[in-house]
């Protein structure tokens, strides 16, 4: 199953928790980890932008790049001047007056998302993509199969998620026996993450191509597999 760690080890954030934010020093490791260029975007799998958080020291926390790009798609973030660590292991985006634009919380084993309206991820993308898959976006049928082009299974996702935020699927009668065998039922999304599950516990996770297809994650172990839309 695919785990998206934030950049940000567990123990950083209790560091952060110690009150090693706003201004006082911060351990360059742990800067450094945090620091990149990320996309920030709606869960909902609407248009976001790409900001880089830089390690350099600012008014009010540490310089950051890429906010006129936010312009169209987030506006409100197009003001961004400084970035800085919460206190709680999470990341907040300030404008020239330090009021707080955005606040990215902590979510173990999933990437940094905002609480309030709709959730806007933090997160590392591949190059091209400007959103986040949706349930929506990716319902239909994909071919899973090996890199040569080796089909294993065809698979229909639905793209109606319940409240635990997972979907049903069904796979094709002609899966390999190493598929089938799995027997699995729904899918989640969780970032670029895509994981395919049965009612017992098996899984599959994969995380999303810039091309929109899928490979498999490389926690997952075993041979290259790929989701790829038909």
């Amino acid at each position: 199953m695919i785990r998206l760690i934030p950049r940000l080890t567990a123990s950083a954030a209790v560091l952060l928790t110690c009150g090693l934010a706003y201004g006082q020093d911060i351990d360059s490791d742990i800067l450094k980890a945090q620091a990149g260029t990320y996309l920030i975007a709606p869960e909902n799998g609407q248009a976001g932008c790409r900001m880089t958080l830089q390690t350099d020291q600012t008014i009010g926390g540490y310089s950051l790049s890429g906010q006129d790009a936010c312009s169209k798609p987030l506006p409100s973030l197009a003001e961004a001047y400084a970035w800085n660590f919460d206190g709680n292991g999470g990341v907040i985006l300030i404008d020239a007056t330090r009021k707080v634009l955005a606040r990215f919380i902590e979510n173990e084993g999933s990437p940094m998302k905002t609480q309030d309206g709709t959730p806007l991820l933090l997160i590392s993308a591949p190059d091209g993509v400007d959103h986040l898959p949706s349930f929506d976006s990716l319902a239909g049928t994909w071919t899973m199969q090996r890199p040569d082009g080796e089909r294993l299974c065809g698979v229909t996702l639905d793209g109606h998620a319940d409240a635990q935020g997972n979907a049903p699927l069904s796979l094709s009668g002609d899966c390999a026996a190493n598929v089938a065998k799995l027997k699995l039922a729904v899918w989640h999304i969780d970032g670029f993450g895509l994981t395919l599950m049965s009612q017992d516990g098996s899984s599959l996770g994969f995380t999303m191509r810039a091309d929109g297809n899928f490979d498999k994650s490389k926690e997952e172990g075993g041979k290259p597999l790929s989701l790829v839309r038909r």
